[in-house]
């Protein structure tokens, strides 16, 4: 029995040191809320690994590329709207001197 690379000792001295440090009457109610909260997030991990197979089989609907297109023309827009490299001035200009 391996769990994420822990063995059965390994196990065996993290239970006998919870159940030192925790004591047998709080260490069943311990156990429940751990396995309550990891049984959430395998239900949520679960949810959304289906999410994604599903996204992956369903073919790109028009609205999606529809929406890329007006991104894509934005963005030309906006970059021929930039000036990244400044003009020089004749007042800058170094040979004028």
């Amino acid at each position: 029995m391996n769990v994420f690379g822990v063995g059965l000792p390994e196990i065996a001295v993290i239970g006998a040191l919870a159940l030192i440090v925790f004591g047998p009457k709080r260490l069943p109610e311990l156990g429940r809320t751990l396995g309550k909260t990891l049984k959430g997030f395998q239900a949520a991990s679960n949810e959304f690994e289906k999410e994604i197979q599903k996204a992956m089989k369903e073919p790109a609907s028009e609205d999606t590329s529809e929406a890329a297109q007006n991104e894509n023309s934005l963005t030309d827009s906006s970059s021929s709207d930039l000036n990244l490299v400044p003009k020089k001035s004749k007042s800058q200009d170094p040979s004028d001197n």
